[in-house]
């Protein structure tokens, strides 16, 4: 059987069908999953433990067998703790083939086969009786289901449907509850995730600004929840407006309801400002009593505990329908609604002298349907996307290269998805502005933003858009003339790394024929730059975990190994690096360069070289990124920002991924003496537009 995948092809910017072997499916899986960062939680492990251990210590002290259920089991953990807590007999549930094969092996390896049963179902296809699954109901229900979210992953179906048909009832549940939370914030940083703010440019004429559409200023946006690292996040960059409030409590050992509903926390501002965003965490009770206690909250709740790290288990970024200016002191709702799988928040404020009547009719005018972007600019640009747009440093530095270029009598094509390059363009000057918009599936939302946009601004007439491809462009759609200014950010929707972005050079090449002989190309050139560098936390995702918790799982370690060399263990992977500190080993490195004034050459470019490694560190990795040429002395980069050099603190691009490069060698200890210098040889194939990386230290 094929599978197919879809892949981002740099040289037509589109997301394209690639046949597959089909172990590729599950290999991707395996590689890119979570288990390894879930092994190497260990508060995770311990609290799971402890949890376990008093459970069936409790249904042992009522004289009843420990018939356990595990649910969602990957490697058995779980089910190999409640046997040696002294269970009696242990179902383990796990739905991909491949997680249970492993795990059927590492329960054996343990020696536990005579007490687990793996079983390789959905729980909800799980059958009880004498010719079951299992022989009979269980009595401690034990799960690792959760999301950042906490219900994003279908932990409230799978708890109905086992309390229905697979537990007994007055079962013991580890956890035994989740309880989530919210403060509500201020956030410019965070709010500018969420809409687009207006743009400021200088003209020749006096200053121009650019505002959004009314549409995208009242729209509640996308329903998908922001999940970060938001302990990285800091406290400069936002401010609490109210205490942390609980919002709704999951008990996971009765019954559970999984229909949409809503819940209403009454909170008063601590302080005034502008309610924009709700940050929530949760944690889970491992027993009744709250004793054995996991958390997820951020550093500012808890500043007195040392911080686990996980990537598994986040916090969550909600952004409120619309801003509200909030007074300290006076009395709002907070209302969280949620359905099976996501939740959702809004802010109202309580009316003068309201009674409990009042209360109920403010209750009953809560809707409970998702929110849904009517704008189409949350379609079009994600979150990082609209930060980026919203950073205005950078900005300028695009205004700054425009001045240098643009004539009056300046025919402008713009080739970048969803940009403001035109309108900047305009307002600075040139005679004609057309642009082109790539990404196939963005097609019709792309064309009705623009239109609302170029409305919004009065600027119907003045830039047009070009529905047709850049192999596709004809005299006629630019009215008979040579286009004398190229320009791009570059971005593009498809792009997953950041040497996607070279599209823009392809698309160049497909337009040459329609550009002036003294046409100015704007970037210029583009550079691909590295650094050595040793991660706080990211490399655990990518290292073994050994024995866990007394456990041998080194046969999960070996399926990640198999399915990691598969394909990707020659690939860089994109990461948000202002999420995952690390330090730098080495100065960073300008390894490739890229001539946009020029055609795609025929032949790849290739570099070899070595890196010296400054200090004293592990090397976990590369990390790289590309820096564009805007014109003479004026640049933008997507990784680095700044680098503090006597720690080697590095400041990332907080709208970009950058591509790391795990050296699998030092995160699995292979190699134990520091090494003094790192060599590479990198070659950028220009007929696939991929970039191929080899690393030696």
């Amino acid at each position: 059987m094929k599978t197919f995948c879809g892949r981002a092809n740099p040289t037509t910017g589109s997301m394209e069908w690639v046949e597959e072997g089909e172990d590729y499916d599950y290999h991707q899986e395996i590689a890119r999953s979570r288990y390894a960062d879930m092994l190497h939680d260990k508060d995770r492990n311990v609290k799971y433990y402890q949890g376990i251990r008093a459970a069936v210590s409790r249904v042992k002290e009522r004289g009843e067998k420990a018939i356990v259920l595990d649910i969602g089991t990957g490697t058995g953990l779980l089910s190999m703790m409640a046997a040696s807590a002294g269970a009696d007999f242990c179902y383990a549930i796990e739905v991909f083939k491949p997680m249970a094969n492993v795990a059927v092996k590492i329960v054996e390896k343990n020696g536990f086969s005579d007490k687990i049963k793996v079983i390789n179902k959905h729980s909800t296809e799980v059958t009880v009786g004498p010719d079951g699954d299992m022989q009979c109901r269980a009595n401690i229900l034990v799960t690792e289901l959760f999301d950042t979210e906490l219900i994003g992953e279908g932990a409230l179906p799978t708890y109905e449907h086992a309390h229905k048909y697979l537990v007994q009832e007055g079962c013991e549940a580890v956890p035994h509850r989740a309880t989530v939370y919210a403060q509500l914030v201020e956030s410019r940083r965070m709010w500018s995730w969420k809409k687009l703010f207006p743009v400021r440019v200088e003209a020749e004429d006096g200053e121009k600004v650019l505002v959004p559409p009314s549409e995208m200023e009242n729209c509640p946006g996308v329903p998908s929840v922001c999940d970060i690292q938001l302990n990285q996040m800091p406290s400069s960059d936002f401010s609490t407006l109210s205490d942390v409030v609980t919002m709704f409590s999951v008990d996971f050992s009765k019954p559970v309801q999984s229909a949409s509903t809503y819940y209403r926390v009454q909170l008063e501002p601590v302080q005034s400002g502008k309610a924009q965003v709700v940050l929530s965490w949760w944690d889970i009770d491992m027993d009744p009593s709250g004793k054995i206690n996991c958390t997820m909250a951020p550093y500012w709740v808890k500043p007195t505990s040392a911080l686990q790290w996980r990537d598994h288990w986040m916090q969550c970024v909600y952004f409120l329908p619309r801003e509200e200016p909030v007074l300290r002191g006076e009395k709002l709702y907070l209302t969280a609604c949620r359905d099976e799988y996501s939740v959702w928040y809004s802010l109202q404020k309580a009316r003068e002298g309201e009674n409990k009547a009042d209360e109920e009719e403010h209750k009953a005018g809560v809707g409970v349907e998702s929110p849904v972007c009517r704008c189409r600019a949350h379609l079009l640009w994600n979150r990082p996307r609209l930060g980026e747009l919203n950073d205005q440093n950078r900005t300028h530095q695009y205004i700054k290269a425009l001045r240098k270029v643009l004539k009056t009598d300046s025919v402008c094509l713009c080739i970048s998805d969803g940009s403001l390059l035109p309108v900047l363009a305009h307002y600075l000057g040139a005679k004609q502005v057309q642009c082109m918009q790539t990404s196939r599936t963005d097609l019709y939302h792309a064309h009705e933003l623009w239109q609302a946009f170029f409305k919004a601004n009065h600027l119907e007439d003045k830039i047009k858009i070009i529905e047709a491809r850049p192999e596709l462009l004809k005299s006629s759609h630019l009215e008979d003339k040579k286009v004398s200014v190229l320009v791009g950010e570059p971005f593009f929707t498809t792009s997953l790394l950041p040497w996607h972005n070279l599209y823009f050079w392809y698309a160049r090449t497909a337009v040459s024929t329609h550009l002036a002989s003294s046409v100015t190309v704007l970037p210029q050139s583009a550079s691909l730059h590295m650094m050595i560098v040793e991660f706080q936390d990211l490399w655990r995702i990518r290292s073994p975990c050994g024995i866990c918790e007394g456990f041998d799982v080194r046969t999960m370690d070996d399926m990640i190994k198999d399915s990691l060399n598969f394909r990707e263990s020659k690939e860089a992977e994109p990461h948000p690096l202002w999420e995952y500190p690390c330090k730098s080993l080495s100065d960073p490195q300008e390894v490739l360069t890229f001539d946009f004034t020029r055609t795609v050459p025929q032949q790849c470019l290739s570099t070899e070289g070595s890196v010296q490694l400054l200090r004293k560190g592990k090397s976990h990795g590369a990390v790289l990124w590309m820096e564009y040429h805007l014109a003479a002395d004026i640049s933008v980069s997507t990784g680095l920002m700044q680098l503090s050099n006597e720690k080697g603190n590095c400041e990332w691009n907080p709208h970009c991924k950058q591509a790391v490069y795990f050296f699998s060698s030092v995160i699995e200890s292979e190699i134990l003496s520091d090494p003094t210098a790192v060599t590479y040889a990198i070659n950028f194939d220009t007929k696939t537009g991929e970039i191929a990386m080899d690393y030696k230290l």
